[in-house]
C-alpha cells in the first residue's frame, strides 16, 4: 500500500527524480559490461587490436539479448505498474509469473543459438580466422550463461514497476563491480588464476550477470509484497503473454534495432575499411554511457504514466511527460559537453592506432550533436509505450534506428570513395536520422494525448474497467 501510495500522491517531480536516479544509475552500469571488457582486452599483450574487433563482431548479437530481456520486462514493467494502479492485484501477479516464465523460455532459445549459431553468425561479419575464432568464443559464452541476464531484466523491472529501484541499481551494481574486479585477474591470469584472453572476459560477464539476477530475485522476494509469487501464477497464460508482448514488443524491437543497426554499420564501415568497424564499434560502447542513462530515465516515465493512466488522472499524466522530457534533456545536454570535452581520453583508453584513434574521436565529436534529440526520442517511446500506443513507439524506433539510417549512410560511404581517413563522413547520418525521428515523434505525441488523455478518452476507458 505504501508504495501504491507514493505512485498515486507523491509529486511527480520528485517521484520523477527519486525513481529515475537509481534507474539511470541501474542503465549506465549495464553500459559497463560491455565497455569494461573492450578497455582491458585492448590492451592485451598480444592480439588486443584484433580482440577488440572481435568484441564488436560479437557486440550485435549481445545487444540482441539485451533487447530481448529488456523488453520483456518493460512489458511486464507497465502492465505491473497499469494493474496495481487501477487495483488489479491478480493481473499484477499473473504478470510477474508469466514475465519469469517467458524468460525461461527465452533463455533456453539463446542457449540453442550459443551451441549451433555463433560461429555461422561471427564468420558472416569477417574473413580474419582470429577475430573469427576469438569472437565465436566469446559470444558463445555469452550465449550459453545468458540466464543471469535474462532473468535479471525482469526481476529488475518488477521491482522499478512497484517504486524499488533502489534495490535494482544496487543488484545492478554488485554484478558490474563483480565484472570490473574479474575481468583483469582473468585476462590477464592475475592472482594465480590461467590467463585466457578473450574467453575470459566473457566469463567475467556471465558471472557479473548472474550476480545481479541472483540479488534482485532476493530482493523481489524481500520487498514486492504487493505481487504475489504462488507457483500458479507461472503457468503459462496466454492473454497475460499477449498483454506483456502488446507493451514489450516495440521496446524488444527498438533495442533488438540497434543489433540491426550496428551489424548493418559494421557491412557498411567494412567496405571502406577495417579501422572504421573497430572505431565504430568503440564509439557505441562509450555513446551508451549516455544512451543508457536515457534509457534510465525512460524506465522511470513508464511506470508512473502508466500508473497514473491507470488511475485515470490526466494531470499526472501530462507532469510525467513534462518532467522526464525536461529531466532526459539535461542529461542529454551534459552528456554532449562532457563527450566533446573528452572525447580524445575517451579514446585513449583503447591504445588505437593513428587512423582508428582518430576516426573513433571524430565519431564523438560529430554523432554527439544528436544526442539532445536522440533523448527526445527515447523518452517519447516510453511515453507512448506507456500509454498503450505500442505501434507508435515501432515507428519511432523504425525511423531512428532504420529508416533514416541505412539510405544516408549508403551515400556517406559512396562519398567517403573507400578512403578509410574518409569514413568519418558516415559519421553525419545519425544527427540527420535523429532530427527527422523527433519531427515524427511530435507529431504522433500531439495525437496520442489527443486520442488517450484527454477527459473524454480517459472516461471511456475508465468506463471500460469498470464493466
Amino acid at each position: 500500500m505504501e508504495t501504491n501510495e507514493k505512485m498515486a500522491v507523491m509529486p511527480v517531480k520528485k517521484l520523477m527524480l527519486s525513481t529515475g536516479i537509481p534507474m539511470i544509475v541501474s542503465m549506465v552500469l549495464q553500459a559497463v559490461y560491455n565497455i569494461v571488457d573492450s578497455a582491458f582486452v585492448s590492451n592485451m599483450a598480444n592480439g588486443g587490436e584484433q580482440a577488440l574487433n572481435a568484441l564488436t563482431l560479437a557486440f550485435p548479437m549481445q545487444v540482441l539479448m539485451v533487447a530481448v530481456g529488456i523488453g520483456t520486462g518493460v512489458g511486464a514493467n507497465v502492465l505491473t505498474a497499469k494493474s496495481l494502479g487501477s487495483g488489479d492485484h491478480e493481473q499484477a501477479n499473473r504478470t510477474a509469473g508469466n514475465a519469469a516464465f517467458m524468460s525461461a523460455v527465452i533463455y533456453a532459445a539463446f542457449l540453442l543459438f550459443g551451441i549451433f549459431g555463433t560461429g555461422l553468425y561471427i564468420g558472416s561479419q569477417t574473413s580474419d580466422p582470429d577475430a573469427a575464432r576469438m569472437g565465436t568464443e566469446y559470444l558463445q559464452i555469452c550465449c550459453i550463461f545468458s540466464f543471469g541476464m535474462c532473468f535479471f531484466a525482469i526481476y529488475e523491472k518488477l521491482l522499478q514497476a512497484t517504486g524499488h529501484s533502489v534495490y535494482s541499481t544496487a543488484a545492478q551494481i554488485a554484478g558490474a563491480v563483480t565484472n570490473i574486479v574479474l575481468d583483469p585477474i582473468m585476462i590477464y591470469g592475475l592472482l594465480g588464476c590461467p590467463e585466457m584472453g578473450v574467453k575470459c572476459a566473457a566469463y567475467a560477464t556471465v558471472i557479473g550477470q548472474i550476480v545481479s539476477f541472483a540479488l534482485a530475485f532476493i530482493f523481489h522476494l524481500k520487498v514486492n509484497k504487493s505481487i504475489s509469487n504462488k507457483l500458479i501464477y507461472f503457468k503459462p497464460d496466454l492473454r497475460t503473454i499477449k498483454l506483456i508482448y502488446s507493451i514489450g514488443l516495440p521496446a524488444i524491437i527498438s533495442q533488438a534495432l540497434i543489433s540491426v543497426m550496428t551489424y548493418g554499420m559494421n557491412l557498411v564501415l567494412g567496405g571502406i575499411a577495417g579501422e572504421a568497424v573497430t572505431a565504430y564499434g568503440l564509439y557505441y560502447k562509450v555513446m551508451q554511457f549516455l544512451l543508457f542513462a536515457a534509457f534510465g530515465m525512460r524506465d522511470a516515465i513508464m511506470p508512473i504514466t502508466a500508473f497514473s493512466y491507470g488511475m485515470g488522472d490526466a494531470d499526472r499524466i501530462r507532469d510525467a511527460v513534462k518532467y522526464g522530457h525536461l529531466y532526459t534533456f539535461i542529461i542529454m545536454i551534459a552528456g554532449t559537453i562532457f563527450l566533446e570535452i573528452f572525447a580524445e581520453p575517451f579514446a585513449a583508453v583503447f591504445g588505437l592506432s593513428g587512423v582508428t584513434n582518430d576516426l573513433c574521436i571524430s565519431a564523438m565529436r560529430i554523432i554527439s550533436v544528436c544526442f539532445v534529440f536522440a533523448g527526445a526520442n527515447i523518452a517519447f517511446q516510453g511515453i507512448f509505450q506507456a500509454l498503450g500506443a505500442g505501434i507508435s513507439s515501432l515507428i519511432i524506433s523504425l525511423c531512428r534506428q532504420l529508416v533514416f539510417v541505412f539510405p544516408f549512410a549508403l551515400i556517406f560511404a559512396a562519398l567517403s570513395g573507400g578512403e578509410a581517413e574518409n569514413a568519418w563522413l558516415v559519421w553525419i547520418t545519425f544527427p540527420i536520422a535523429e532530427i527527422l525521428t523527433s519531427a515524427a515523434a511530435v507529431f504522433l505525441h500531439i495525437r496520442i494525448m489527443r486520442t488517450r488523455v484527454s477527459p473524454s478518452a480517459l472516461s471511456a476507458a475508465n468506463t471500460v474497467r469498470e464493466s
